[in-house]
């Protein structure tokens, strides 16, 4: 076990300079303009029964004084943030 420490270490020294050096220059780069991506500001709610998505399909559930609303992720990935209000508040659910 002595004899892999150095090896480690050296490893983990390299690799960390190695990612340190790739990243130091790197501009930020913008694929989509500004507000490219509109928000949902108008939710149209349906029952669970007719929301016709599979009984696993990944939601984000938010629920305030005994109201509750259910956003579906699919939905999510092409709006990424809903606009709505949940028992009288107002909220924004973001993905």
């Amino acid at each position: 076990m002595k004899h892999y420490t150095p090896i480690f270490i050296l490893l983990l020294f390299v690799t960390l300079c190695a990612t340190a050096a790739d990243y130091t220059d790197d501009a930020i780069r913008t694929l989509l303009p500004f507000d490219a991506i509109p928000a949902i500001t108008d939710p149209q709610f349906v029952s669970a029964n007719d929301a016709k998505l599979d009984a696993d399909a990944p939601v984000i559930g938010v629920t305030f004084n005994d109201e509750s609303h259910a956003y579906s992720l699919y939905l999510l990935n092409g709006h990424e943030i809903v606009n709505d209000v949940v028992g009288g508040l107002k909220i924004a659910t973001t993905w």
